[in-house]
């Protein structure tokens, strides 16, 4: 069998098994798996651990792989060697700076990483009726977030389900008349944006989850999660207020039900490292920044270091704290040199 076919059984292979993954030793086995194929076929991965001189044989447990550090995406195409690029998402960045550019080689592997985590947590979408407010995002093309949110919303089945601009009136009364049905309803927003919209209230939408997908973009003071949330909370007249952790960077999702608590579908793992040391992984409990194994990327890189700042908890949930005030991180500056 020649090479380029066998890659390609090998990646179908791990498609179907990453999300049927059980137990720790079957996270390991695919982790060591996908990275051994990314140092070989991901030109930009290899070079990489070429630049840290880190063999690949070298690696013999997951929580051994180099991390690529995020904005790597930002200067050079993260991408299997030879493969389609099918869709292209970029992160919104700011007025001026370099967005992270992330292409995806197989649509379908990304729907099935979206669905199963939210059934995970959620329930199948068709029980729900799915409202989005997402402005500035919407007005772009290449917005993960869309993507995401437009494929929950086609599986939720329901008329009701949709995307908003800027009717705020029209989603107010359509929220308070889904309450009155006693419909089961997710609200899934910007934070300016569901700032904006308790102003149409008042609300008391006890059936009703709000999601905020983080968002400020100057368009208001900033506020701590706790300080949000309560907002939210009294704005919209419900104690469900959940969160949702993802990138562009990344095709899988981790979810916090309440208290700011994240949890990760089983493909996805979370290590932190030393915030003035990123090749050292830091205690339990410590505060650092945070290294996402996500194995859907598998056409991708699975082994990504945000510049988030978080903290790890025993059971492998995790909290987010914050981010780095700088963003030359050592190991991609060996990249951008």
């Amino acid at each position: 069998m020649d090479y380029d076919r066998s890659r390609k059984i090998s990646a179908s292979v791990w498609e179907k098994a990453i999300f049927n993954i059980t137990t720790e030793q079957e996270f390991n086995d695919l982790a060591l798996s996908i990275f051994y194929y990314q140092a070989k076929e991901n030109p930009i991965y290899r070079k990489y651990l070429q630049l840290r001189q880190i063999d690949p044989a070298s690696i013999t447990r997951f929580d051994e792989i180099p991390f690529l550090p995020i904005e790597v995406f930002k200067h050079h195409r993260v991408c299997i060697d030879g493969e389609e690029t099918k869709l292209t998402f970029r992160s919104s960045g700011t007025t001026g700076s370099e967005r992270s550019v992330h292409e995806l080689i197989n649509t379908n592997l990304y729907d099935n990483s979206i669905l199963r985590g939210f059934e995970n947590v959620f329930g199948p979408p068709s029980d729900w009726v799915i409202l989005a407010l997402l402005p500035s995002y919407l007005e772009r093309n290449d917005a993960s977030l869309v993507y995401y949110t437009d494929l929950l919303i086609k599986k939720s089945n329901s008329k009701e389900s949709g995307f908003y601009l800027d009717k705020l009136e029209e989603l107010a009364q359509k929220l308070n008349i889904l309450q009155q049905q006693d419909r089961k309803v997710l609200l899934l927003g910007v934070t300016f944006a569901l700032l904006d919209l308790i102003n149409k209230g008042p609300f008391k939408l006890h059936n009703t989850f709000v999601m905020e997908t983080g968002g400020m973009k100057g368009k208001r003071v900033e506020l701590t999660r706790d300080e949000l949330h309560q907002i939210l909370k009294s704005g919209f007249g419900t104690e469900h207020i959940v969160s949702e952790y993802g990138m562009t960077e990344l095709l899988s999702q981790a979810y916090s039900m309440k208290n700011g608590i994240f949890k990760c579908p089983l493909w996805m793992k979370i290590s932190i490292r030393l915030a003035d040391d990123p090749y050292s992984i830091a205690p339990l409990g410590s505060t650092g920044g945070i290294n996402i194994i996500d194995l859907a990327n598998i056409y991708s890189c699975a082994f990504i270091a945000t510049q988030d700042l978080g903290r790890l908890h025993n059971d492998g949930s995790f909290e987010i704290l914050g981010r780095f005030d700088f963003s030359d991180l050592r190991g991609c500056n060996l990249m951008i040199m």
